[in-house]
């Protein structure tokens, strides 16, 4: 171990050290992404809520534990915490996960070396919390998540093969999540509900199914908190919310059609040009109000280094809960009326005045979420225009 050169960083309350790199990669000697403090953050709030929801002690299995960072915050920040659970097929991360551990006095959690998927098989009901956070895709790990997973427990999914679920890269989408993507204005967003809702896919086999607590994409990954539970009436009801999305790429409409093998309409009812369809997916909701405004009540309690970023991702998601499914990208609409982009916020005016909803989204600065049809967003820029 003495050949390398040891970093020390603190997120938090919590010190740790691991060998310097050159930059974030697998080829890492141990891996700590500082680019994912935010995701860290944010899981500390919403583990923290949960527990409190629960009333109970949770007991939590950090899948991929690098360095340590991630399991050992938990164990270190959140109220209610009892064992943690830090896995890595690394002897050399194991190596430093034990050494961190040691650093910030802290007792009751374990370390193991194992693969990933046979871990949580091993470890079948043991944990009220499973954070899947790989480097890539995180396809491979969830049918095992869905066998080990408790009723009542919370899956905090991470995705960082982005390219694939917003459709840059069809097949690799196709391959990982049994799932067709489009790269249309709002693609972070069919990435997400194409995640959910391959893991509510995967989770129905074992008579689980999953309520959505809160959802974002930000930067280069998507991620997911999941609380489980478990009835096979119940999981079928959820099935009720896997269907498709359909885009028109000549005039920008875009509708929604629930039901795994249900019909699509294949031509745009608006323009009459052929639609493109993407999924199956997840339809329903993406964002619960209630526990995303509980995350930021417990962000007044909790010292974290990216509060002012946190927060303002949470108030956007909050306001984001009730919204329909998918938005509307100002400049792509002008673009193809080729006219010149007003100003955003005399458009939300405009269409909350037609007795719509216009509510901003964190995908993307210039979305729109709203109820309102592509010909009463194009009527009422076409206006701004005369």
């Amino acid at each position: 171990m003495d050949e390398y050169k040891i970093k020390s960083i603190e997120e938090g309350l919590t010190k740790i050290e691991f060998p310097e790199f050159d930059k974030v990669s697998s080829d890492a000697p141990v891996f700590y992404n500082p680019h994912m403090e935010l995701n860290r953050d944010l899981s500390i709030l919403a583990i923290q809520v949960f527990q409190k929801e629960q009333a109970r002690e949770l007991d939590i299995c950090d899948l991929f534990g690098g360095s340590g960072i991630r399991g050992i915050r938990y164990k270190n920040e959140i109220d209610g915490i009892g064992n943690v659970f830090i896995n890595d097929i690394s002897e050399l991360a194991n190596h430093y996960e034990r050494h961190n551990i040691e650093l910030n006095n802290l007792e009751d959690i374990e370390v193991y070396q194992h693969d990933a998927s046979m871990f949580l098989r091993m470890k079948r009901g043991e944990f009220d919390v499973i954070d899947i956070d790989p480097f890539g895709t995180p396809s491979p790990f969830l049918d095992s998540a869905g066998y080990c997973a408790r009723r009542n427990s919370l899956l905090c999914v991470t995705a960082t093969d982005t390219s694939a679920l917003c459709g840059t890269y069809k097949e690799p989408c196709i391959r990982k999540y049994n799932s067709k993507p489009y790269k249309s204005e709002y693609c972070h967003e069919t990435g997400i509900r194409i995640l959910a809702g391959f893991v509510a896919l995967t989770l129905s086999k074992y008579a689980k199914y999953i309520e959505v607590k809160m959802s974002h994409s930000t930067e280069h990954y998507m991620r997911l908190y999941l609380e489980i539970k478990k009835g096979s009436k119940k999981t079928d009801e959820s099935l009720k919310n896997i269907g498709y999305i359909s885009h028109c790429s000549n005039c920008l409409h875009r509708q929604t059609s629930n039901g795994l093998a249900s019909p699509i309409d294949d031509v745009c009812p608006v323009c009459g040009e052929k639609l493109i369809h993407a999924g199956p997916l997840w339809l329903g909701k993406i964002q619960d109000a209630d526990f995303i405004q509980k995350m930021i009540d417990e962000s007044e309690n909790k010292k974290i280094n990216s509060e002012k970023q946190a927060l303002k991702l949470l108030n956007s998601c909050l306001l984001e809960a009730d919204a329909p499914a998918t938005f509307y990208d100002v400049h792509t609409i002008c673009k193809s009326l080729k006219i010149s982009a007003p100003k955003l916020d005399l458009i939300f005016d405009a269409i909350k005045n037609e007795g719509h909803i216009a509510i901003k989204t964190h995908y993307n600065p210039l979305g729109i979420k709203t109820d309102a049809g592509i010909e009463t967003i194009q009527n009422i820029l076409l206006k701004f225009n005369e």
